[in-house]
């Protein structure tokens, strides 16, 4: 907050690097390109000019605020350097060993050269009409493996869904996670304290009826993109928009016309809605020779509103009453916009007040996409009611909504029944769940798989009762300290602090620096002392060092095994009845340093146990559910033996190796603090289960005496009101019992 404070102006860096990056802060600059940190040598003035550094930004400061903001840079290993100055001449200056390269006036750059004009030719458009399908079976299985509809959940999973402790609707929603969501839905960020505002954002675009008609395309998605907020709960009372243009290469009057055309289309729909757009970026050069995209203005909507007020999708129970509700269409057969806005504010009301208890709006494939979406979460089925056509099923159907009402609510077109049967029905005509979900998930499995190879081996679950969680010797702590170090990656320190803050520890946030050899004298110095201090070391999850091929946590190993600290760690355990945990990244840097499961800092040998690649190949991140397999360790304190909490998980390497002998030493002594498993703590090797493989399923170890912890799952992104749409939470129990273990 400090820093943010003395920034005037920020910028980040694209594909204009340092030009456009610096050369937008302000009117009149004065570049020292020599000055600009490089990672490759060799580069000349122009390249180092134009050069693309995705990672950076340009920050505009006061002379006097330098010094302050260089040092608050260097206290979170960053680099920071003074490559530039503001002048009062309004000119673009480039310096580059010594010599003037660039120096052009701030009225010709902003005019772009010259003054331009052209005409553009608005053609008619036609309206896309959704095939009806010969029948209710063809149709639906045709639609679950559209590119357009099928699941992407292999793709979604391979980005960190959860971090920063503030989802409210995981990507993938129900019991068995299968329905996705239509708005991206999480908490502000509050540091140091919890809120129950959110921020809400969804989008909108149909490239097929955009194809044929830029206006209706960029109508339909401005429609889209608010409707999506309504039907989350979130309302279009705090919505703006921001639009995301991509068009041909222009070349004439017709094809000046289709950007105008979309725009004038996004603009009627706005003005209906009363919402403004508040930027957007946009694109002209969507061409390769003959080839073209299809005309391409995506609408994102962007709200504010209370946690408690977020509904999800997915079908709650069998023997719901499922309501359509539809808008008015106006001359166009387009859903006139002052309509579809009284529709928004009717849905959000009865999401809000409990008298509907899950909501989807229509989109690409219609009502039958919707119904279909809604039932796979929690394998929920479906019946239509009697005299529901294919064409209504079928159609587009935007500014719709389908709404599972609750019992005693009869608002609404009555659209069907949910049923406890697993299929889709209409009339004779029946679908089981599992052959859709199976079209839905195949279509594009081997390009973003989300199955390893098939295993449903059952694993005896571990079961240990024998340990005590009570301190051999010492003094009661009323807030036991906690040292918490930040490794180049780490990107979990915010949320683990919070968590210890809020079970009652005083933590410390320590980061690491290794920018310089002298900076990681300093680290290993000040890390000392803190540690001295402490009653709690504590590694959070993260990438380190780039999350590299079999080394993650190597920076952080390499960095506790020197011989000052690796001491003193050992001293917290073995002199101060300390105790030590490790999350994820800090998992695989206390497996690596032999603290779990041996209890003591050791070389690591063949024999020793490690974390792999996932069995998939790839990032996985989405809730699981583990089961507490033993009392022996202090930080299961407060989780009895056999309980089963949701946890989100987000890593590529978590998988368990250990030989047979040794996985049988750790279940004799109670050293398998958790294991994967289902809803009713039955442990499998089905990778919805277990999901990356580890053997016998253990996701959580200890040392001997339970006073090291490590697991994957993180623990630390528990909260209030988050992943509403999965049921089974976390709490911080495994934080508590830690900190309790000193009181």
């Amino acid at each position: 907050r400090e820093a943010v404070r003395m920034i005037k102006r920020c910028n980040d860096f694209g594909a204009g690097g340092v030009y456009v990056a610096i050369g937008e802060l302000s009117d009149g600059l004065s570049i020292d390109l020599n000055a600009v940190p490089r990672k490759y040598e060799g580069l000349d003035g122009t390249e180092l000019a134009f050069s693309e550094s995705q990672e950076r930004m340009a920050v505009v400061l006061s002379a006097a605020d330098v010094p302050a903001f260089i040092a608050l840079a260097e206290g979170e290993n960053l680099e920071a350097t003074v490559v530039a100055t503001v002048t009062a001449e309004k000119r673009l200056v480039m310096r580059w060993n010594g010599k003037e390269i660039v120096n052009v006036s701030r009225e010709f750059l902003a005019s772009n050269g010259a003054t331009k004009h052209a005409k553009a030719h608005v053609t008619a458009g036609e309206a896309y009409e959704r095939p009806v399908p010969a029948s209710f079976g063809e149709g639906l299985r045709a639609l679950a493996g559209d590119l357009n509809v099928c699941s992407k959940r292999g793709l979604a999973e391979r980005f960190d869904s959860t971090i920063g402790a503030a989802t409210v609707l995981m990507p993938f929603g129900g019991s068995r996670q299968r329905t996705p969501i239509q708005a991206m839905v999480a908490k502000l960020p509050v540091p140091g304290h919890d809120t129950t505002t959110c921020s809400a954002m969804s989008w909108g675009y149909n490239p097929l009826v955009a194809e044929k008609s830029p206006y209706r395309g960029a109508y339909l998605a401005v429609i889209e993109s608010a409707c999506k907020l309504a039907a989350c709960g979130a309302g279009l009372e705090n919505a703006h928009l921001t639009f995301q243009e991509y068009f041909e290469r222009m070349a004439g009057e017709t094809s000046w016309g289709k950007p105008l055309a979309a725009l004038l289309g996004a603009l009627d729909a706005q003005v209906g809605l009363g919402l403004a757009a508040i930027g957007g970026k946009d694109s002209m050069s969507g061409s390769f020779e003959q080839m073209h995209v299809p005309p391409t203005l995506v609408s994102f909507a962007v709200s504010t509103a209370k946690v408690k007020d977020i509904a999800s999708p997915e079908f709650k129970k069998a023997g719901s009453r499922v309501a359509f509700f539809a808008p008015e269409l106006n001359a166009y057969g387009l859903p006139d916009a002052q309509s579809v806005k009284a529709l928004c504010a009717k849905v959000t009301a009865l999401l809000r007040s409990g008298r509907a208890v899950s909501g989807w709006t229509c989109g690409f494939g219609g009502v039958a996409e919707g119904v279909l979406k809604m039932t796979l979460g929690n394998g929920v089925g479906f019946r239509f009611a009697e005299g529901v056509g294919l064409d209504r099923l079928f159609s587009l159907n935007y500014g719709g909504f389908i709404l599972e009402m609750a019992e005693g609510c009869d608002e609404g077109d009555t659209l069907g029944f949910t049923t406890a049967e697993s299929a889709v029905a209409l009339g004779g005509d029946e679908v089981s769940l599992a052959e859709l979900e199976g079209i839905w998930e195949n279509r594009l499995e081997g390009v973003f798989p989300s199955r390893a190879r098939a295993s449903r081996q059952l694993i005896i679950p571990v079961t240990y009762t024998k340990g005590t969680t009570k301190r051999k010797k010492g003094e009661s702590i009323a807030r036991p300290r906690v040292l918490i170090p930040v490794f180049p990656g780490t990107n979990c320190e915010y949320d683990t602090e919070s968590a210890f803050r809020k079970s009652g520890a005083e933590p410390t946030v320590m980061v690491i620096n290794n920018t310089t050899a002298s900076g990681v004298q300093q680290s290993v110095e000040r890390f000392g002392r803190l540690l001295d201090e402490s009653q709690i070391l504590f590694i959070p999850g993260g990438f380190s060092g780039g999350d590299e091929p079999d080394g993650s946590g190597k920076f952080i190993t390499a960095f506790l095994r020197n011989p000052a600290l690796s001491e003193k760690v050992m001293n917290l355990l073995d002199k101060r009845d300390g105790l030590i945990g490790g999350i994820c990244n800090g998992f695989q840097a206390l497996i690596k340093l032999g603290l779990v499961p041996y209890g003591c800092i050791v070389e690591a040998t063949a024999e020793c146990p490690t974390l792999t690649f996932n069995t998939i190949g790839r990032h996985q991140s989405r809730l699981v559910r583990t089961r507490v397999c033993s009392n022996l360790s202090p930080w299961m304190m407060h989780l009895p033996v056999g309980q089963v909490t949701t946890v989100p998980i987000s890593h590529g390497e978590g998988r368990f190796i250990a030989s047979p002998d040794l996985v049988k030493a750790l279940a004799e002594n109670g050293q398998i603090a958790t294991q994967y498993s289902d809803e009713i703590g039955i442990s499998s090797m089905n990778i919805d289960v277990n999901p990356n493989g580890s053997v016998e399923a253990i996701e959580g170890i200890t040392s001997p005496d339970g006073r090291v912890f490590g697991r994957m799952a993180h623990s630390e992104r528990a909260g209030e009101g988050l992943y509403k749409n999965v049921p089974g939470q976390d709490s911080f129990a495994m934080f508590r019992g830690a900190v309790d273990y000193f009181r």
